[in-house]
């Protein structure tokens, strides 16, 4: 994992006659028309203690302690999920497990009204922004209806998961144009993987939010694995926040296991996006602890002794080694969560348990606003197709008897 020495607070270039160094000065081949950096960002090391001066929110009880809170909800949800598709009542699931510190730290330090494009591993921002829980288990047993966010303060806005990868990205330059079109004080946040950013989806929307300076904010989650490929195999870039500077976008690295950076890093350039400074690109720096998804068994690609390693850096002991500390947070306030936890999680999978299948025409719902006559010829095939097979199931049934 690449962690560059902190360096000064800039990732924009400087060009014009007085930065230029000529090639008498220097004896290169040419002259210095720009020059880049990237910074790193981290305030609390693996035991939760700070490594610098900590922004007066990390000692704020009203910011941090929902953060964990959320944390812990995330990653009990990503357990009960798990649990339910080895059982056969779920789909195919992707844990978020070890990346809570910065998904939850993305959907708090986001405003209502900005709007989230995540992939399939948002899970905590999604859960802090208001999507149910048994939402998110719908969707994941099937359901296109579990996008359709209905709870109290439900993000309406927020686009569905995005399963391929970097498609998202122009959606997200298309969304933020809007608001900027429309004069909007909203911000557009688009989070993908270190995987995505070798897509050209990533490049064309980093590119057209440049030129366009939209009030946008790409936070590339590097879990350090795009499925069984590392991120050594994925680009030579030393960082994949550099990836921005083609664009003209100002960049940053922080440390995703880190929440209080994570929140840092995002309140900064959701402010500045939001009063017309334009794009910004956050890379934070996580780990995949679980496997992809439930149909992936990562012991095939990775090392007992590398996954071992990592386990020690974990998002959520860290955070509450800080508020212990802080004295923000004790073992009473632990084991209510974890009762709390534990109740809203099985509420909500008896929830969704108990919702009825989707038809199969449903699969046809929301592909077009007005569905093309070859598809509604499909769509009748199949109703009738199905009704045919009730009626013959009922029948048989009934000879049985």
């Amino acid at each position: 994992m690449q962690r560059p020495v902190e360096k000064a607070p800039s990732a924009r270039g400087s060009r014009g006659e007085s930065d230029r160094t000529s090639h008498a000065d220097t004896g290169s081949a040419g002259e210095i028309v720009a020059q880049f950096e990237i910074r790193y960002t981290r305030f609390l090391d693996e035991n939760g203690r700070a490594v610098r001066e900590l922004p007066a929110f990390a000692r704020d009880p009203d910011v941090m302690r929902p953060i964990y809170e959320h944390m812990v909800l995330t990653r009990a949800l990503d357990r009960k999920a798990v649990a339910l598709q080895r059982t056969g009542q779920l789909g195919t699931y992707p844990s978020s497990f070890g990346q809570e510190g910065t998904t939850v730290a993305i959907g708090a330090a986001m405003a209502r009204d900005d709007v989230l494009l995540g992939t399939y591993r948002e899970t905590g921002a999604m859960l802090f922004r208001g999507v149910r829980i048994a939402e998110i288990l719908q969707y994941w047993g099937g359901d296109e209806a579990g996008s359709d966010y209905r709870g109290p303060g439900a993000p309406r806005a927020d686009f569905p998961i995005c399963v391929p990868i970097a498609t998202h990205a122009p959606h997200a330059v298309g969304v933020a144009y809007a608001m900027k079109l429309r004069r909007e004080p909203r911000v557009a946040v688009c989070a993908l993987g270190d995987g995505a950013t070798s897509k050209g989806d990533f490049y064309e929307a980093l590119n057209g939010a440049g030129v366009w300076q939209l009030p946008l904010v790409f936070v590339i989650v590097n879990n350090q694995w795009a499925i069984s490929v590392p991120r050594s195999a994925q680009s030579h870039a030393e960082t994949l926040a550099q990836k921005a500077i083609a664009a003209g976008i100002p960049a940053e690295q922080v440390d995703g296991d880190d929440a209080v950076a994570v929140y840092q890093a995002m309140r900064n350039a959701l402010s500045a996006a939001r009063d017309g400074a334009g794009p910004h690109v956050v890379e934070a720096l996580t780990y995949r602890l679980s496997d992809h998804t439930t149909a992936d068994d990562a012991s095939r690609y990775r090392s007992a002794d590398e996954l071992e390693r990592r386990r020690a850096l974990d998002p959520i002991a860290r955070l509450r080694s800080h508020l212990e500390r802080a004295k923000l947070w004790s073992e009473a306030d632990e084991r209510r969560l974890e009762e709390a936890t534990a109740a809203r999680i099985e509420q909500a999978a008896a929830e969704f348990l108990a919702l009825p299948p989707p038809p199969p025409e449903a699969m046809f719902d929301h592909l077009f606003a007005q569905l093309p006559e070859a598809l509604r010829e499909q769509r009748d095939a199949l109703v009738a197709a199905a009704a045919a097979h009730r009626a013959e199931t009922v029948s048989g049934e009934e000879d049985g008897q």
